[in-house]
């Protein structure tokens, strides 16, 4: 038979069906274990195959999976990723089991059972965290992630050749200001800082500025990916309800809830700016070729995150983290059914109606 009559080679195959891969940037926020339910959505579009990555601003849990991911990626691919986003998790799971206060409690399995609030050990951890900064609890500066990301991460290599666009999100301590860490000053103090909630580790030094958990100013940053990277899609992972039903009335749903506010508030901002530049766009008011028309799209579970307690945020035991990854590749399924064919087209969200 001749070889022109046998079909496209493998290479060509290959070549076709990268062609067909829709490049999209990452939005990845953070909210500690919970993180784990971004794990499930980027497990479940790696799986899928028919997106690639751009950019990926990140903060907090949000930055920790994005290092890994390009990690993974700069490895292996996509199976590569995968593959470096399990083993994070599960040696994320394995370090809480030796030293999280929570570890092994009964009432902690279930699904309705992963959060401690009402518990006398959470609530007088609580107040202790209250009474004593990290500073005095913990003067050594002790953060068991740091030995999880270094052994998952070559950040070294990352600077040299990240796969992805990286734009991890910190708070300057003293200016209040947004410090954005891409490829070139990627570490794992800039993964930490992004990561530093500042009633359990100590302000990360860093060229003698001192930074705290990005969430306060950029949950993520959404500008990098507008100004930096060339895709208009942007696929927003949430980690924090934006929604949550009822009014809540105990300390610890009232601290939750103002948590949640406070850590959505930046992108809220940044989203009624992409919504006012939408509109001049779409009106004829600005030409396109003026100002940079972006499609947003958004993977969210509002009603299951909202049944988690603030506590569990902290809870990462490996049953509730599968649990969240699940959940995670569930909403990702069901976005890429419903909306793959905006990506590249429209926004698959209305933005006005949604954040504004």
């Amino acid at each position: 038979m001749n070889v022109r009559d046998a079909g496209p080679t493998m290479s060509a195959r290959r070549a076709a069906a990268a062609s067909r891969v829709k490049p999209v940037n990452l939005a990845l926020q953070g909210g500690g274990a919970h993180g784990a339910f971004a794990w499930g959505v980027l497990d479940r579009l790696l799986e899928d195959g028919r997106l690639g990555f751009e950019g990926v601003s990140a903060t907090s849990a949000g930055a920790m999976n994005a290092a890994v991911l390009a990690h993974g990626w700069l490895q292996g691919g996509a199976d590569g990723a995968r593959e470096a986003l399990a083993g994070f998790w599960r040696a994320v799971a394995d370090t809480s089991a030796v030293y999280s206060p929570f570890r092994q409690l009964p009432w902690m399995k279930g699904v309705g059972g992963f959060s401690l609030d009402n518990s006398p050990l959470y609530w007088i951890t609580d107040s202790w965290l209250r009474m004593f900064s990290p500073y005095q609890f913990n003067p050594m500066n002790f953060n068991p992630l740091r030995q999880v990301l270094e052994a998952h991460v070559d950040f070294e290599a990352l600077r040299r050749a990240s796969p992805l666009r990286l734009f991890l999100c910190a708070t300057n301590v003293e200016t209040g200001r947004v410090r954005i860490f891409t490829r070139e000053d990627i570490s794992v103090e800039a993964v930490l800082a992004s990561a530093c909630l500042p009633f359990l580790f100590q302000a990360v030094e860093i060229d003698g500025e001192h930074y705290w958990d990005g969430g306060y100013v950029g949950n993520p940053a959404i500008y990098p990916l507008i100004y930096d990277c060339d895709c208009r899609d942007v696929v927003v992972v949430h980690i924090n309800p934006i929604v949550r039903k009822g009014v809540p009335t105990s300390a610890a749903e009232i601290l939750n809830r103002i948590n949640e506010v406070s850590f959505n508030s930046s992108l809220m901002r940044e989203m009624r700016a992409i919504a006012f530049v939408t509109g001049l766009i779409q009106r004829g008011q600005v030409a396109a070729d003026q100002m940079k028309e972006m499609y947003v799209h958004s993977i969210r579970a509002d009603e299951a995150m909202s049944e988690l307690g603030v506590s569990s945020k902290l809870n990462a035991d490996w049953d509730f983290l599968v649990f969240l990854r699940d959940r995670g590749r569930e909403e990702a399924g069901r976005w890429l059914a419903a909306h793959f064919d905006a990506i590249g087209n429209r926004s698959s969200v209305d933005v006005r109606a949604e954040f504004l």
